[in-house]
């Protein structure tokens, strides 16, 4: 009995100095939060929870110690920024994570490198360059700050109205504030315009995930995981927003559909992402030629395209 005690009062203690190290972390001072994780590993060298997030602020100190050689303020922000795909990666070596720990490294990552950014936003450069007015806008995304997110990933979407990246962004913040349909168009509009540039793992929003996650348990896997989930969102209803194509827009569609038809015949070997990508230009002839009332017969010969490059596609759309 008496050990019992001892033992859930130690777990207490933990958890205290967990919560304190994930505090610390929130305010940006890692050599604070290192000290805690340390005193609770006196009490459990094997807690899980405590080695994990040890293994979590030791990889981030190591990659930021060279920091301070780093002397543009632009450069300081955007090297921190570099390394959170390379974070996700020891990530996925050290097995299941704990949300909280994943939660409170993000606040102290993103935290540190607008700071850096945060050096230069009083110049002016702010209203003219769309790479930091991105980054700035990633970064208050991921301190939890989202109407300061929109506000400058806005501005980068005014100078990159053809970024799938900086769309996409949007989109999830839009998700996140609860504006379903603007992020849902967004988010049709990123896909559409250049899916590879599109980094799954820095987008937030359940609208996304969710979507990513259906998209992944029917086998798909990066690069060709991106290229499908426009279309399998648009045939979930999660791509719902529609809209009719400016004439130019419309051109351009119809000059990709004959490109990718072309190599759709010619090239095999890369049909894994060309497939969806014309698949995914037919949805978006399909909702021109319906948005705009066009002549059924123009809708029907899509269709039988869809059907021949894709039979189990065409019978989802049909539904």
């Amino acid at each position: 009995m008496q050990q019992t005690i001892q033992a859930m009062d130690a777990e207490t203690s933990i958890q205290g100095l967990i919560q304190k190290a994930y505090d610390n972390l929130n305010a940006s001072d890692a050599g604070a939060a290192l000290l805690a994780l340390e005193e609770a590993l006196r009490l459990d060298f094997e807690h899980p929870e405590v080695v994990y997030a040890l293994k979590c602020v030791n990889w981030w100190t190591d990659r930021t110690k060279s920091l301070g050689d780093i002397h543009s303020p632009y450069d300081r922000g955007g090297f921190i920024l570099s390394q959170w795909n390379a974070f996700y990666t020891f990530l996925d070596r050290i097995g299941p994570g704990y949300e909280r720990c994943i939660f409170a490294v993000r606040r102290y990552v993103f935290s540190a490198a607008l700071l850096a950014f945060q050096d230069i936003l009083g110049e002016g450069i702010n209203e003219h360059d769309p790479g930091l007015l991105l980054q700035v806008g990633r970064c208050y995304k991921g301190v939890g700050n989202f109407d300061l997110a929109l506000k400058y990933l806005e501005q980068a979407a005014r100078f990159r109205r053809e970024d799938g990246e900086t769309l996409s962004h949007l989109a999830d913040v839009n998700a996140l504030l609860g504006e379903t349909r603007a992020a849902k168009a967004l988010f049709r509009e990123a896909f559409f315009t250049d899916p590879q540039s599109i980094d799954l793992r820095s987008l937030d929003s359940e609208l996304i995930r969710l979507l990513a996650d259906r998209v992944r348990d029917l086998g798909y896997k990066s690069p060709e995981l991106e290229e499908w989930i426009p279309i399998y969102g648009a045939l979930y209803g999660v791509f719902s927003v529609r809209r009719e194509l400016k004439q130019v827009e419309l051109g351009r569609l119809k000059q990709a559909i004959f490109s990718l038809e072309n190599e759709v015949r010619s090239r095999t070997e890369s049909k894994a992402l060309t497939l969806p990508r014309l698949i995914n230009r037919y949805f978006w002839l399909l909702d021109h030629y319906i948005t705009a009332g066009e002549d059924p017969v123009l809708i029907e010969e899509t269709m039988l395209k869809i059907k021949v490059l894709d039979p189990a596609i065409y019978e989802l759309y049909r539904r």
